[in-house]
């Protein structure tokens, strides 16, 4: 299936600094897939998306968007995305309900039966004036305006900040449909949770250069497990930390946590040298794996 977003060695450097803010950047996103892009406070992020949507113009590379050149097809380009900022900034003295008509009017209209179905999922105060509204409530005006006319392709930065637990699950929904249709959710997110849970693939761009991409699943699949372990006698403890087969997380008294370095299979075999008492099984998480790439003493 051919890439409806496509970065190729993108590069971006402010004014006349030596370091790029977004460094050689390549990657790819299919229709129907949702990929959750990662990365510290100055990484790259934002600029990534202000790139994307032509906000500000690279220094080299390019950016193809549904077989089109994001610069030269910009107008006719932007009509099937939808973008949600980080931090929204919605006019203020107008009431949710004008600036969704007006928005709708710019897109020569939008399916009503929709736009009344996010209205009611996310309970939001549609006839309010915006400077009256928490955090929370205009981040539902941001939403709706951003999937009211059902995109090809979603790009959302930090799309439940401010959200309670369950506006985030409608969030979930709406993405979940938004997916099934075949639209394309490039997705900014601080939430490794959110991440994992509705994401396919996931990059990790640090200091302007993807350091790290691949499927939820295949990382899942990657990570060895850990075993939470009780051992009977102190001096089992010595014996565990001496194995090059294990890797010990953390020792509190006869309670270890601990890693195959390796293979499981020689773990276990060193484990067998020792009294277990009881032994439980757990996984590293996404953010685990986010905080490998950041812990080496370059992170931004």
């Amino acid at each position: 299936m051919a890439a409806v977003l496509k970065l190729d060695h993108l590069t971006k450097y402010y004014g006349r600094s030596k370091v790029a803010a977004v460094d050689g950047l390549s990657l790819s996103l299919k229709a129907g897939e949702v990929y959750g892009f990662l990365g510290s406070n100055g990484a790259g992020k934002s600029t990534t998306i202000r790139l994307i949507l032509d906000f500000i113009r690279p220094t080299k590379g390019s950016i193809d968007i549904f077989g089109h050149d994001s610069i030269q097809d910009n107008t006719g380009i932007k009509k099937d995305i939808g973008y949600l900022a980080g931090d929204v900034a919605l006019p203020k003295k107008v009431t949710g309900r004008q600036l969704i008509h007006y928005l709708a009017g710019l897109q020569g209209g939008v399916d009503e039966d929709y736009l009344k179905l996010l209205e009611t999922r996310f309970q939001a105060q549609m006839d309010k004036k915006i400077d009256t509204l928490s955090k929370g409530n205009r981040q539902k005006i941001g939403l709706i305006q951003a999937c009211m006319h059902q995109p090809k392709i979603l790009i959302l930065d930090e799309p439940t900040s401010g959200l309670d637990p369950l506006m985030q699950e409608q969030f979930y929904t709406t993405i979940e449909e938004a997916k099934q249709r075949g639209a394309a959710v490039f997705l900014s997110s601080h939430s490794f949770s959110e991440v994992e849970r509705i994401c396919d693939r996931v990059g990790i761009i640090r200091q302007g250069k993807l350091v790290h991409e691949g499927t939820i699943a295949s990382m899942r699949a990657a990570q060895l497990p850990i075993w939470n372990v009780v051992v009977s006698r102190e001096t089992d403890v010595p014996v565990l930390e001496k194995s090059q087969a294990l890797s010990i997380k953390s020792a509190q008294g006869l309670m270890l946590k601990v890693q195959p370095t390796h293979d499981i299979s020689s773990a276990l075999a060193a484990l067998s040298k020792v009294k277990v008492v009881s032994m439980s099984a757990s996984q590293d998480d996404l953010e685990t794996e986010f905080m490998s790439f950041y812990d080496k003493g370059t992170a931004s």
